[in-house]
């Protein structure tokens, strides 16, 4: 009996948390777009490995303000919220408390660690 119950519990114990791991994906396609895109010309002038340098330093600092981003919005976000906007507005405000302050974070991270290392 205890067996059965160890092994249903087996499958639930992930190394790492989804959380995390999603985090991490859009920080490496978030990485990616912001060096294909930018046309300035602190990385027009680059070389390769140096691009390569600040797409894996920004794909870190990205995670990680991802990471605080999500530990604020846990600390911050509001037990109720009441609004005079309507319901468009309250539907804008649950979006905004639900991946707001990750997608802050994660710009601001891959955005500082990119421009760090191509400045």
């Amino acid at each position: 009996m205890e067996q059965e119950h160890e092994t249903a519990d087996a499958p639930n114990d992930l190394p790492a948390s989804p959380e995390v791991i999603g985090w991490g994906a859009a920080s490496l396609v978030l990485t990616i777009i912001f060096l294909t895109v930018n046309t300035s010309a602190m990385v027009l002038g680059a070389s390769l490995m140096l691009k390569l340098l600040a797409g894996l330093v920004g794909l870190i600092t990205g995670w990680i303000g991802a990471l605080v981003g999500n530990a604020v919005r846990k600390f911050a976000q509001p037990d109720a919220i009441y609004t005079n906007g309507g319901a468009l507005h309250l539907i804008w405000l649950k979006v905004f408390w639900l991946i707001g302050p990750q997608i802050i974070g994660l710009i601001v991270g891959i955005g500082l660690g990119c421009s760090l290392v191509l400045r």
